[in-house]
Formats: C-alpha cells, sequence, structure tokens
C-alpha cells in the first residue's frame, strides 16, 4: 500500500500534523507512519536565482548592464536550506509514496513554498492541498477528511508566482540602478516606496503648516457649561479675534434661555472581528506593539499554543458554517474574568447577524477568533496575553448586546448668539462592559460630552461664567505603526488622487497585503530611511532623498493598487499571468531609464569625523530601533559599530528612558533629555533593584527568542539578493 507524504511549511507544524496522523518514528528531516510521511520546508527552500547566474557580468554592479531582463527566471535551492530541501526531494521520489498533501500556509505565500519545491524537484505525482485555518487537532482531523484537488489552487500558484517575478524585475533592476547612479545603499520597491512617499509627503505637510490663532466661546453655569455655535455653519472656531472679542461683551451679564431640548435613545454596536491589521493597529495603539511584533506574537499564538485562528487574514467576518463552532469556542475561553460573559451568550441563542456572519465577506480565510482549543493562561507570556486578550474579548463583544445611552443636545440663547450642551446617559453598557478592566476600547467618548442636569425649554439658566479660549489650529499629525498602518489599508484617504483613482485604491485594499505589511514597515527602519521619536515615525535625510530619486510611479500608490488588482485576477482566473509579467518587464527598462537619465544628486548630510578602521572613509551616525550606531559609507566594505543602545532603564532626574554607551569598563548611561551621565557599573549599584528588572527582561526576551522552533522564513528572490547587500 502507497504512502501520503506531507508537506509543512515549518518544522514545528510538521511536527503537529505528524502526531495527529500518528507519525511517530522519527527521522532527520521528517517523520513517518504508517499511512503518512510528513516532511517540512524551512520558510521557503527553493528562490528565484540571482543575477550572476545568468550571466558573469552581473557579479559586478554596473549601470551600463542595467536592466536586467532575463527571458526565463530560474529556480535554485536555497544554500543555507539546502539539506532539507535534499531530504524533502528524497521523500518525494520514494517509490512507496503515491500522493503529496501541500499542507503549507493557507495562502499566496504558502503555495508559493510548496509549488517551487515541488517544480525544483521535478516531481509529477498526484497533489492536494490542505487549506484550515486553524492548528487544532480537530481542525487538522477535518482537513484531511476534505482534502482539495490542488488544481483548484493552480491559479493563486500563478498569481503568486507572478509576484515573486515582478519583484524580482522590478526590484532588482531599480535597486542596482539607484545604488549604482548614486554610490549609495539605496533600495526601492512597489510597496515600499509608495509607503516611504506617504511618510516623506506628510513630514512636508507638518514642515509647510502654518498654524492660524482661532477662538472658542465657552459659558458656565453651576452644574454644566455650554459652547457657543454659529448658527449656520454650526461652526464653534472663530478666526476673527474683533469678532470673538464683540460675541463675549454682547453676552455678558445677559440672560441664558433653554430654546431647546432633544432626548434621543442611542444605540452603538461592537467594532467587528479582527482581521490582520486591524489587530496590529490596536496593538500599537495601546501597547506599543510594532506590526512585526504583533504578527510575530499571534503566529506563536496559532502555531504553538493553537488558541487563535489563522492571523494572515484580512476579513473581519467568519462563515456560516464557522458559525456552527461558536459554542465549542465559547467553553474553550470559559475561564477566568472571560466566563462570566461566555456563559452569558450560552445562556440565550445565539444571533448571526451580518455584523460577524457574512460568507460574501470573506476570502482564504475567516477573521481572527479563538480556536476551540483550551488555553492555561499561565503558560502565556505578558505580551502573548494581551493579543490573546484583545481577539478573545472583540470575540466575546460582537455577540453581546449594544451599548445604549440616552444622548441629550441643549441648545440655548444669550442675547440672539446660539449656545449648545451635549450630554450622556448609559442606559445598558452591553458589550463594552467586556472592556472594564484592562486595555482595549476606550469609554464612548462622544465629543463635548458631560452630565447634564434636568432642564427644559423656556428655563433660565445661571451663567456665571463667560471664558474666551484662545487656541491655535494644528498640523497633521506624525504617523506611527497604527496610524501607518491605516494609510497603507485606505491610502485613497492620504494622498491627493482623482475620485476614479480613489475608487480603485478603495476596491483593492490598499498597498501591500495584511502578510507584507510589518515587513515593509520593518525594513523603511532597517534601511535607515526612517527612524522613531517617540511614537512618531520621521523619515531620515536619506529617506527624503530617496523619495526625490525614485521615478514617480514607482511611489504611487495607485500603481501597487492596481498591481495587486491583477494578481488578484489572476488568481481568480481573469487575467493571464503572461500578460501582466511583459508589462513588468516593460515597466522595469522604463523605471531603469529614468534613474539613467536623471540629473538628481544624492548627498550625506550625516557624515562624522571618525574614520572606517577597514577602508578609511568617514563613516555616517544614523539611529536604528535598538540604537546609534556607525556605519561605513562604502557600501562594499559595509563595517558598523554600535554608538548606544535604546535601554527600559529611567533617568533618576528627569524620568525619560536611558541610553547606554560604550563598551566593558567604559559603559555609561547617558540621558539624552538632561545632563545626567553615570558609569553603568556605579549606577547599577545605586539601582540594583531597576537594573535586576532590565536584566530579567533581557534575560525574557533571549529565552523567547531561542524558544523559537521555527528559522526564519526566506520569503522571496529580492530578499535574499538585498540580504547579501552591505547596509548604509
Amino acid at each position: 500500500m502507497s504512502k501520503i507524504l506531507v508537506l509543512a511549511e515549518k518544522p514545528s507544524v510538521g511536527r503537529d500534523l505528524a502526531r495527529v496522523l500518528r507519525c511517530n518514528r522519527k527521522n532527520s528531516g521528517y517523520l513517518e507512519g504508517d499511512r503518512y510521511v510528513v516532511t517540512w520546508a524551512l520558510g521557503h527552500l527553493v528562490t528565484l536565482a540571482d543575477p550572476e547566474v545568468y550571466s558573469e557580468k552581473y557579479k559586478n554592479w554596473n549601470l551600463e548592464d542595467l536592466p536586467m531582463l532575463p527571458e526565463k527566471l530560474k529556480l535554485v535551492v536555497i544554500k543555507q536550506s539546502g539539506k532539507q530541501f535534499n531530504i524533502v526531494k528524497a521523500q518525494m521520489n520514494r517509490k512507496d509514496i503515491g500522493e503529496i498533501v501541500i499542507a503549507t500556509d493557507s495562502g499566496r505565500e504558502g503555495e508559493l513554498v510548496a509549488r517551487w519545491i515541488i517544480e525544483k524537484a521535478r516531481i509529477k505525482k498526484p497533489l492536494k492541498r490542505l487549506w484550515i485555518s486553524s492548528q487544532t487537532d480537530k481542525s487538522i482531523i477535518n482537513g484531511f477528511k476534505n482534502l482539495k484537488p490542488s488544481s483548484k489552487y493552480d491559479n493563486l500558484y500563478r498569481a503568486a508566482q507572478c509576484r515573486a517575478e515582478a519583484d524580482w524585475v522590478v526590484g532588482l533592476n531599480i535597486t542596482r540602478a539607484l545604488t549604482c547612479k548614486y554610490n549609495a545603499q539605496l533600495t526601492a520597491g512597489r510597496v515600499q516606496s509608495a509607503t516611504l512617499a506617504m511618510i516623506v509627503n506628510r513630514e512636508k505637510e507638518i514642515n509647510d503648516f502654518k498654524p492660524k490663532d482661532y477662538y472658542e466661546i465657552t459659558a458656565k453655569s453651576d452644574k454644566f457649561k455650554l459652547k457657543w455655535v454659529d448658527r449656520k455653519s454650526g461652526r464653534a472656531n472663530i478666526f476673527n479675534k474683533d469678532k470673538a472679542d464683540g460675541i463675549v461683551k454682547k453676552i455678558n451679564g445677559k440672560i441664558c434661555t433653554v430654546v431647546d431640548v432633544v432626548e434621543n435613545d442611542k444605540r452603538k454596536f461592537s467594532p467587528a472581528l479582527y482581521d490582520l491589521t486591524e489587530l496590529q493597529r490596536d496593538a500599537n495603539r495601546i501597547f506599543n506593539y510594532s506590526a512585526k511584533e504583533t504578527l510575530s506574537i499571534m503566529q506563536r499564538l496559532y502555531e504553538n499554543y493553537k488558541i487563535l485562528t489563522y492571523p494572515r487574514t484580512d476579513s473581519r467576518y467568519i462563515s456560516t458554517d464557522v458559525f456552527e463552532t461558536i459554542p465549542e469556542r465559547l467553553k474553550a475561553i470559559s475561564l477566568g474574568s472571560y466566563k462570566k460573559f461566555a456563559d452569558r451568550i450560552m445562556s440565550k441563542k445565539i444571533n448571526a447577524h451580518k455584523g460577524f456572519v457574512d460568507n460574501g465577506k470573506i476570502g482564504d480565510h475567516h477573521a481572527i477568533i479563538p480556536t476551540e482549543e483550551r488555553v492555561q493562561l499561565s503558560r502565556l507570556s505578558t505580551e502573548e496575553m494581551n493579543i490573546y486578550d484583545l481577539v478573545v474579548k472583540r470575540f466575546l463583544a460582537v455577540m453581546l448586546p449594544p451599548y445604549e445611552y440616552v444622548q441629550t443636545s441643549v441648545k440655548a440663547d444669550i442675547a440672539g448668539e446660539l449656545f449648545t450642551a451635549v450630554g450622556n446617559v448609559v442606559k445598558s453598557k452591553g458589550w463594552k462592559m467586556v472592556y472594564e478592566r484592562g486595555a482595549g476600547m476606550e469609554a464612548e467618548g462622544e465629543k463635548d460630552s458631560q452630565l447634564l442636569p434636568k432642564v427644559k425649554k423656556g428655563d433660565i439658566v445661571n451663567i456665571r461664567a463667560v471664558e474666551l479660549n484662545k487656541l491655535q489650529t494644528k498640523p497633521p499629525a506624525r504617523f506611527n505603526e497604527a496610524t501607518l498602518l491605516s494609510a497603507m489599508e485606505n491610502p485613497q484617504k492620504y494622498v491627493k488622487l482623482d475620485s476614479e483613482s480613489a475608487k480603485t485604491l478603495g476596491e483593492t485594499g490598499g498597498i501591500g497585503t495584511v502578510a507584507t505589511r510589518a515587513d515593509i514597515i520593518e525594513k523603511l527602519f532597517n534601511m535607515f530611511y526612517v527612524e522613531k521619536r517617540g511614537r512618531e515615525i520621521v523619515p531620515t535625510s536619506k529617506g527624503k532623498q530617496l523619495v526625490d530619486l525614485v521615478p514617480e510611479g514607482l511611489k504611487s500608490p495607485l500603481m501597487t493598487a492596481k498591481w495587486e488588482k491583477e494578481l488578484e485576477d489572476i488568481s481568480t482566473g481573469n487575467e493571464k499571468p503572461d500578460i501582466f509579467s511583459k508589462k513588468m518587464r516593460k515597466y522595469a527598462v522604463r523605471l531603469v531609464e529614468d534613474v539613467k537619465k536623471s540629473k538628481d544628486k544624492f548627498v550625506y548630510d550625516n557624515v562624522t569625523g571618525k574614520k572606517c578602521p577597514h577602508c578609511g572613509k568617514y563613516m555616517l551616525q544614523v539611529k536604528g530601533k535598538s540604537g546609534m550606531m556607525y556605519i561605513c559609507q562604502d557600501r562594499e566594505c559595509g563595517y558598523r559599530e554600535n554608538i548606544s543602545r535604546f535601554t527600559n532603564v529611567r533617568c533618576p532626574e528627569c524620568h525619560k528612558k536611558l541610553e547606554l554607551r560604550g563598551e566593558g569598563q567604559g559603559k555609561i548611561y547617558v540621558c539624552p533629555n538632561c545632563s545626567f551621565r553615570e558609569k553603568a557599573d556605579l549606577f547599577n549599584k545605586r539601582f540594583k533593584e531597576s537594573e535586576n528588572k532590565l536584566n530579567r527582561k533581557d534575560v525574557s526576551k533571549y529565552m523567547k527568542k531561542i524558544k523559537k522552533e521555527n528559522e526564519k522564513p526566506i520569503n522571496s528572490s529580492l530578499a535574499e539578493a538585498l540580504s547579501k547587500l552591505k547596509l548604509k
């Protein structure tokens, strides 16, 4: 009897599948049972070949040799994972293996991982597909009972292949062109460039902004306050000082009469379930986690603990068949503070309303929700518990009653001028009860809401003070990771576009995908195009100059959105891959020509007086995510040296976070905010308790790193090629 080979994407997932499929015999790189053999990739085992594979001349970077357009892009085995590829290939070629089940991640990139391995290994055996949204035993068993024909996902593979080849053709050509033209380590790409352009443009708006003074008038009674509003426009802002002074003079000492009181019953329903981007936004807003950190935590909760469903989803709804499993999921989370809410939901018939159950709003995967797996909360780290808590509370909230309150609006007249007040009285907390403890959804924040006394039309209100408040208009806020994710998801709200282009962007889901946005943001930091000031993301001089150097089309969010639309059409069989590939090649030629013709210059403005110990050139000072460093300006050299690292230790004088500078006995703590400086060993003796806390945190982080069973996936030929470059 022939056996079935199961190909997983990572070792940890492979071991879970093997356990469920009773593959107990351990071997190097695979596990075997009576019916199944389970093996795994390490992320990508196969990728697109580097340029030098096609021609010797591409070993050196020369502008004259561009564009690079091989007739057919070749696949190569990634060197560092070659051993595992040979193991996988050997298992696929076994005579007793009659069928292969693709069990890589259920998405576009996961499909590419498996298909490239199969293609490179030249396997022609029958293929089936495991397509599941959680890693629980029940989900795996059901998945194997309902395996799909691999042909159902052929178009998804073609779309993934087109994406990878387009990134190679466009990304490598524009990166080499910019780097050679300006003798600096510069990279560009369809999503990266559009995202960076939004950050740079926002900074320009802030720098160009000229604040204007405006005034607001408030009338205070003993129990509440009213605000002046313009009778025609309904606005409270007055930009003319003389007009504001005139109104204050006119109403001072005059009678305030209530002219209208309106009470409205209001209902507010829970926000929709989480997709990855919304979860990353809330995790950044509430806990200051980066998008990359949130995805990493989610991946552990999905793969290792199996308590949350597939993270890389862009849907905020579940299907009717998943709805049938809700009682089991509620039982699994019926512990701790969640129990009373889960019990309340289960005590009645659960309503599958359109706020969270909608088959038409689900793509490859449904929203992120808890699985049927019961969890020991004590096993979760603080970070894991925070993310789990967000998902569980949102899951509970969508099934609880709406938040209900009475909104009272009061209108009053003072000497012919209109004043208003708004107040809310809670009738039923509904789903907001879930958020009474811990982070999550803030309390209802209707603007200018206050507790109003009982008043009726015709009442006279005693005004004890009239205030004229001088304010200033504010520039648009800088992006943080949460708002940048919003801008990537809905760029039409952040860039000037015609209505047709804005509509296209809205329909395509913005720039990048839920799976790639975190990596794009991380790359902007790693390439020193942006840096953090507190939570704000600020473009560096390098980032600003790069946006000026990149050809116009590449930094438009519209272009990358159109790419994603075409890739989506390929995945659904509505566009031919060849047409897309030809477009990308023509586009790459045009981009390279634009760079060659450019008269622009690139200038380092962060050159220091310190020389590189390797090549003698002056070094650059840059700010990374973890600290300050020197890096050599020669891209061929690539020497780097740490200056300081950011810590969580607080300054004893101003309480800002300290930097740790120097090496060995020369280490000192320095406050970037005030003049505090002290040798690290003396500081640690004085503040031993604080230092111990820091050490425990550092040790915890290190233990988590080594605990990870999965090697980091290598996601594309472009990423592989860029990783070999010496960063500047």
